[in-house]
């Protein structure tokens, strides 16, 4: 079993699939929250997560955190592994891919809790994501961070994934 890295890492999973012509697309959750209401292009994203104390296997977390984060069951099959890619924070992530059905739809994601506004002594909920839904690989390449764009470009290199 691999060992859990000192540094901040997160693992996700990312489902595709392919339509009839063969056009890629991939299920990606906008991130919720006042700092990405209003923003469309760079404010989507893998549903990913951060390991928990005692947490030390990449497939078991990604799995957890699409459950926590999309609602729904993550899709069955081989998982893809997509590697580690670091974000511009510096932290890591493991992207494991999947294929799935074109009917996985949003369910509720978790929350997580912030002051809000900024100052005001208020704790405010807001949902880790806000929707997701399915897109087009290369309409998806520009709605997600910037950070994981490489998780898509090795998703469409990976010959299981139809490349």
């Amino acid at each position: 079993m691999p060992s859990r890295p000192a540094h901040r890492t997160s693992a996700g999973l990312l489902p595709f699939h392919r339509d009839a012509t063969g056009g890629l697309h991939v299920f990606i959750g906008h991130m919720g929250g006042p700092f990405w209401a209003s923003r469309d292009e760079g404010g989507w994203s893998i549903a990913k997560g951060e390991y928990e104390p005692g947490e030390d296997d990449p497939v078991a977390v990604a799995l957890r955190e699409f459950t926590e984060e999309i609602g729904v069951a993550p899709p069955t099959g081989e998982l893809l592994d997509l590697g580690v890619h670091v974000q511009r924070s510096g932290k890591r992530v493991q992207a494991y891919a999947v294929a799935a059905d074109p009917g996985l739809a949003f369910l509720a994601s978790n929350s997580f809790e912030l002051e809000w506004p900024r100052g005001s002594g208020r704790l405010v909920a807001f949902p880790e994501i806000d929707r997701a839904g399915w897109f087009p690989i290369d309409v998806a390449r520009h709605k997600v961070v910037s950070g994981q764009v490489p998780i898509l470009d090795a998703l469409e290199r990976t010959p299981a994934a139809g490349a």
